[in-house]
């Protein structure tokens, strides 16, 4: 009889760790293929259908500017900066993914009117900030409404128009305020347009039948 070999199995402990896993061990080792080509014409092919094959495995990086650029910077990466390939794009340095990155600076969070946000305030300080006219009196009585809808996401019940006014002069420090005869949306209006009713989705599952006794 044939003696049989023990058959050994390879585990990924075993193994090279990888540079960037979202892409799997597959590319990693064309990437290492690639590295071994002499020739520069067959080599760039070889990179090119690399990075057809990177952008395919990962669909999320065509909704940032200039995916094909990121592709480039990580089949780079990848290949520990060895790679010499003829791209549209300037090689990466590793110096450059060793610089730590910026700091980033928090809110403060000091809100007058927490429900409204920081963003409504922005908006009044433009309001503000706008030169005197039909424009301006549209503008401050967008940003009127959507305090409003603010403050009804955060009260359902319902808000005097008043409250808001106040709370627009307050926040405004008096610089904005709307002309006579302008009126704020209706709160039930409001309420009724943030409603979302989700439609009851059919399921396709047979019902169980009930067996007879």
């Amino acid at each position: 009889m044939q003696e049989t070999r023990p058959l050994h199995l390879e585990y990924n402990s075993e193994r090279q760790d990888l540079i960037i896993p979202e892409y799997g061990r597959n590319v990693h080792r064309m990437i290492d293929y690639c590295l071994t080509v002499a020739d520069r014409e067959e080599r760039n092919k070889v990179a090119q259908a690399i990075i057809s094959v990177m952008g395919q495995l990962c669909p999320h990086l065509r909704d940032i500017d200039d995916f094909k650029h990121k592709l480039w910077d990580h089949l780079h990466i990848m290949s520990h900066f060895q790679l010499d390939v003829d791209s549209e794009y300037e090689k990466p340095k590793p110096d450059q993914f060793e610089e730590p990155p910026q700091r980033l600076t928090y809110p403060d969070g000091n809100f007058r009117y927490g429900h409204y946000g920081k963003y409504t305030e922005r908006l009044i300080d433009k309001v503000a900030n706008y030169e005197e006219g039909p424009e301006r009196d549209a503008f401050a009585l967008a940003v009127a409404n959507l305090m409003k809808k603010h403050y009804l996401t955060w009260n359902r019940k319902t808000v005097e128009d008043e409250t808001i006014l106040k709370q627009l002069d307050e926040l405004s420090k008096g610089k904005v305020k709307l002309k006579e005869g302008q009126t704020l949306i209706g709160s039930q209006e409001l309420i009724s347009k943030a409603r979302v009713v989700a439609p009851l989705r059919k399921t396709n599952k047979p019902k169980m039948k009930k067996k007879k006794r």
